[in-house]
């Protein structure tokens, strides 16, 4: 294995697992090859970010780890075991927020619905509705409704709501894409803090490069037409991040330069 720094101290047994994993996977959607051939292993508490050109394949692989989409060959496992469905305790965080949140239900009544999937006695739900809505940073929003919230605080409220199913997995298709860059930035530290202190294993894709290496512990770079791996690499930058000094750090800039090469030679 790679040697990165994790966000937290994992057993060394479990890291000789893979919590996801791609092998030799191949999706044809529509008579066209999506994606060709990825094989990926993805280790329990690991962040692995996923970058590349519009078009490569991103989200695709992002549904294929969530049991969304079946692979045409090839197959995706879940702690060693195959993954045909979605499953409970792999959560997605969707970039469209407001399509995500369910419009007549409160703040409170979007976490509650996740504690009513996985089967929490209602008594116990409403502490911890406000547990979660604390670590989110919406501690006095539990009446509020999605339209009277800001964009920022309603992606808070998704991934409270993903929180609240007590996730294995967290997969995150470009969450903080719609957001202004100092909101977007709040909400990258907010989720590093909250993923710190749990076990949770994270792909994320985005097609910012910073965000990727500023949050990542590895970065894969897809390539187009069919997607298929580029690039893939280990970010050893140390934790915990701040977005001055990491950002201003030299491997920080050499890593940028690697990977903004790598989208200017995939899209010639």
């Amino acid at each position: 294995m790679t040697s990165i720094a994790l966000r937290k101290d994992i057993p060394s047994a479990e890291l000789e697992k893979s919590q996801i994993a791609f092998s030799h996977v191949t999706l044809d959607l529509g008579g066209k090859t999506i994606i060709e051939n990825v094989s990926l292993d993805v280790k329990p508490g690991e962040f692995l970010c996923i970058i590349g050109a519009s078009g490569c394949g991103k989200t695709t692989a992002l549904r294929l780890a969530a049991g969304l989409y079946q692979p045409t060959s090839g197959h995706v496992s879940f702690d060693g075991e195959p993954m045909r469905a979605p499953r409970r305790d792999v959560a997605i965080v969707f970039q469209d927020y407001g399509k995500a949140l369910l419009p007549w239900r409160t703040a409170a009544g979007n976490v509650a619905l996740a504690l009513e999937t996985i089967g929490m006695p209602k008594a116990q739900r409403p502490a911890r509705i406000d547990e979660l809505l604390k670590k989110v940073g919406l501690p006095n929003h539990a009446a509020k409704y999605p339209a009277e919230m800001s964009g920022g605080m309603q992606q808070r409220l998704q991934i409270a709501r993903c929180l609240a199913q007590e996730p294995k997995a967290l997969l995150m298709d470009e969450p903080f894409g719609a957001l202004d860059a100092m909101t977007r930035q709040g909400l990258q530290d907010e989720v590093l803090s909250l993923l710190d202190a749990s076990k949770a294993t994270v792909i994320f894709v985005t097609h910012d490069l910073e965000e990727a290496i500023y949050l990542g512990d590895r970065v894969v770079g897809l390539l187009p037409h069919p997607g298929r791996i580029g690039i893939d690499l280990p970010i050893n930058l140390p934790r915990p991040r701040d977005q001055l000094t990491t950002r201003e750090n030299p491997e920080f800039l050499r890593l940028r330069r690697e990977l903004f090469d790598f989208i200017k030679a995939s899209e010639a």
